[in-house]
């Protein structure tokens, strides 16, 4: 039951080419973001869609495959938890951050791919 405390699922389209970062200690990581959308009729009976930008991490195995097969306007479907951060900029604000840190990633078949 713990493992859902902290459980992340999206559906989204990749918002910008990953962005790879190869650190001294010899890990890898990659951040990018995904837009989700929803529909949903307002009050007049007009169909609405709103869209939610979400920051993405990956470490590791996972970033491995996220730099090998993710591009931007690709649709993909991962699985993580919230990680929320914060540093202080260089004029002294402290900022928060809360990026979704996947561990599974599932590239989806989109209307523009043309594979058999």
């Amino acid at each position: 039951m713990s493992t859902i405390k902290n459980h992340v699922q999206l559906i989204g389209n990749v918002g910008q080419e990953p962005t790879i970062t190869n650190l001294e200690s010899g890990k890898k990581v990659v951040r990018f973001s995904i837009a989700t959308n929803e529909h949903y009729k307002n009050n007049k009976g007009e169909k609405v869609q709103t869209t939610d930008w979400h920051t993405i991490v990956a470490w590791g195995k996972t970033a491995d495959i996220v730099e090998q097969f993710v591009g931007k306007g690709k649709e993909i479907a991962v699985t993580g938890k919230l990680r929320t951060r914060s540093y202080t900029t260089d004029d002294g604000n402290q900022r928060y951050v809360t990026e979704v840190e996947i561990k599974e990633v599932l590239l989806l078949a989109g209307k523009s791919d043309k594979s058999a």
